[in-house]
């Protein structure tokens, strides 16, 4: 049993030795930032009913298409929720940012140098087809990502040497180089594969199955394209432990597909599916009305929060030549005036996004503090020089549409950056080519609130044409930076993590995460300083402020809006926890009441 031969006691939770000069720790739980808020002992998560009722079906709309179920296929697109048919080894919980608690394994052990490991797996354990979960599977689960899994996977755990069963209760992992995050992440984070499905497939294509699960649901029924049922797993392992209690209420979940955003928003109203997120003003403030809002079965909510937002923008691909000077980027932030968009389009409904840590402690204000200045002074002569001397914001107008000044502004970044206005087209001085772009999208919606972007950057002589493909294309092209600008956003943290190097780090530029194609060394070494100093929360705080300013004048993108509510709309059937979850809505927690159903319409109940 490896580490276990060097335990002095096993009766607590925290077990020292003084094997290999370093301590052992056993525990039930992973913190990777702060401490811990549940007892060993906990009966369940705070936000939560413990006696939620197992009920009814939810059936939600969804965008696009499919051609697949598995996740992880390096091509086509997987079904919804395909990633969520396995469980994890540890769940980490929606109120807490990185603590992670017992699900498919019972707990841990690791020494304090992180460089090893240990998870014992409950011996309740099972995959939906009856077979034991054991350790074998989490050797081969890494094994079949290591060699088939997306190229981001094999990089990010490059430092992992090895995970191996060491019987069928306990796997190891041994870190080639010593990484608490890497370790805890592969335990939090990575779906348990079946080795006994999985051995003889290939798991970078797609499947045109659905494959055998481990999670509270399993896929019941699908129609290619159109639509997938889950249904809740009867005798379901995993049920009764702590983090799964008064989660997981629905009997079933459907998906449906539809392929335009106006089709889908007529299709709730009408009663074809019951729950809808809503990301568009203007069909939030216009179009949530009809009869069935007036009988009172469509309910209509602004659910307020206050976690940190993704970073949203019209995202620049600055390995196309057309945007490799930031003086060009910037130029482009000039022309684009959201204050009209919000007041005209969005009913003032947004703030403007100016961080890539929006809405945290993390997001950079005023000048560098001290701390900050200790880091980006070795940087001097390598990043722009307003770092240090200027408040990034992004520009803002009168809300009127004349934007003469913002105009002057550009013309004069786009000259110095060798562009000049021949004949009404803007064109590059040496070669003579015009300025001339793609936005890729994929989504009508997109196309809405693009046009007067197109319409300001023809006053200028550039011409952004507006290519609009289905979500399989574009999917594709996104993965491979096939793209001259997207509208696209980066994932929320509530912390500046490791995961920054997937994003930033130019050892990731093969990887889809680095939308923009940044290959900047001071922007790799900010992110690798920052997945060193995950224990150190004060440095972790100058870090991602640091990092946050060099990104804004970078002007990478061009930020667009954010909003800290939920919009929700359901078909009034639902009842949800008195208390709701710190950083998410928290649908999983919800439930069907039979007594409000009765009142809709049979299709909705």
């Amino acid at each position: 049993m490896g580490a276990l031969r060097c335990l002095l006691a096993v009766t607590t939770l925290s077990v020292f030795s003084l094997c290999a000069n370093s301590k052992v720790i056993e525990s039930t739980h992973l913190v990777g930032f702060g401490k811990a808020k549940y007892p060993e002992n906990f009966q369940h998560f705070d936000y939560v009913n413990p006696n939620a009722p197992k009920y009814g079906k939810v059936t939600f709309g969804q965008m696009g298409t499919y051609d697949n179920f598995n996740r992880y296929a390096s091509r086509g697109v997987a079904a919804a929720a395909t990633g969520e048919l396995y469980d994890t080894l540890m769940f980490g919980p929606a109120d807490e940012v990185d603590s992670y608690y017992p699900l498919i394994a019972e707990k841990v052990r690791y020494s304090d140098d992180f460089k090893w490991l240990e998870v014992d797996i409950n011996p309740k354990a099972r995959f939906h087809d009856g077979v034991p979960i054991t350790a074998h599977d989490v050797e081969f689960t890494f094994n079949k990502f290591m060699k088939e899994g997306v190229p981001q996977f094999r990089v990010y755990y490059k430092d992992i040497k090895s995970v191996k069963a060491l019987n069928d209760k306990t796997a190891r992992i041994e870190m080639a180089v010593p990484n608490r995050e890497k370790l805890f992440s592969f335990v939090q984070g990575i779906p348990v594969l079946p080795k006994h499905f999985w051995k003889d497939k290939n798991f970078a294509e797609p499947l045109d199955k659905p494959p055998v699960g481990s999670s509270a649901y399993k896929i019941i029924d699908y129609k290619s394209g159109q639509s997938v049922t889950y249904g809740l797993v009867d005798n379901y392992w995993a049920e009764q432990l702590p983090v799964n209690v008064g989660r997981n209420n629905f009997k079933k979940v459907e998906y449906d597909y539809y392929r335009d955003e106006t089709v889908l928003l007529e299709a709730f109203k009408a009663g074809e599916f019951d729950l809808r997120q809503e990301s568009s003003a203007k069909f939030w403030a216009k179009s949530y009305n009809g009869v069935n809002f007036d009988k009172g079965y469509i309910k209509k909510e602004e659910i307020p929060h206050h976690k940190p937002v993704a970073t949203q923008g019209f995202i620049f691909n600055i390995k196309r030549p057309i945007f490799s000077d930031p003086k060009v980027r910037e130029a482009l932030n000039y022309v684009f005036d959201f204050e009209w968009m919000n007041k005209n389009m969005f009913y003032n409904s947004y703030v403007r996004t100016r961080s890539y840590f929006e809405n945290s402690d993390y997001e950079a204000k005023g000048l560098p503090s001290k701390e900050e200045l200790a880091i980006l002074d070795q940087f001097k002569g390598k990043i722009p020089a307003r770092v240090f001397t200027e408040e990034y914001n992004p520009p803002k107008t009168d809300g009127t549409g004349r934007i003469r000044k913002e105009m002057r502004v550009a013309f004069k970044l786009l000259k110095e950056a060798g562009w000049e206005l021949k004949g009404g087209v803007m064109t590059n001085k040496k070669s003579g080519e015009p300025f001339v772009f793609e936005l890729l999208i994929y989504s009508p919606s997109t196309e809405r609130y693009a046009i007067p972007l197109q319409k300001n950057l023809k006053r200028l002589g550039i011409e952004m044409k507006l290519r609009t493909v289905d979500t399989t294309q574009y999917t594709k092209r996104w993965r491979d930076r096939d793209f001259d600008m997207i509208s696209s956003r980066y994932s929320a943290m509530n912390y500046p993590r490791p995961d920054l190097m997937i994003v930033w780090n130019s050892q990731y530029l093969d990887s889809s995460y680095n939308q923009a194609g940044v290959t900047d060394p001071v922007i790799d070494q900010l992110t690798q300083d920052i997945a060193a100093s995950q224990q150190d929360p004060q440095k972790l705080l100058a870090l991602g402020r640091a990092l946050d300013r060099v990104l804004q004048w970078n002007f990478y993108m061009i930020p667009q809006w954010y909003i800290n509510k939920y919009r929700v709309a359901t078909w009034d059937k639902f009842e949800r926890p008195a208390i709701m979850p710190t950083y998410d809505l928290g649908i999983d927690t919800w439930w069907v009441s039979k007594e409000k159903a009765k009142k809709l319409p049979e299709k909705r109940q």
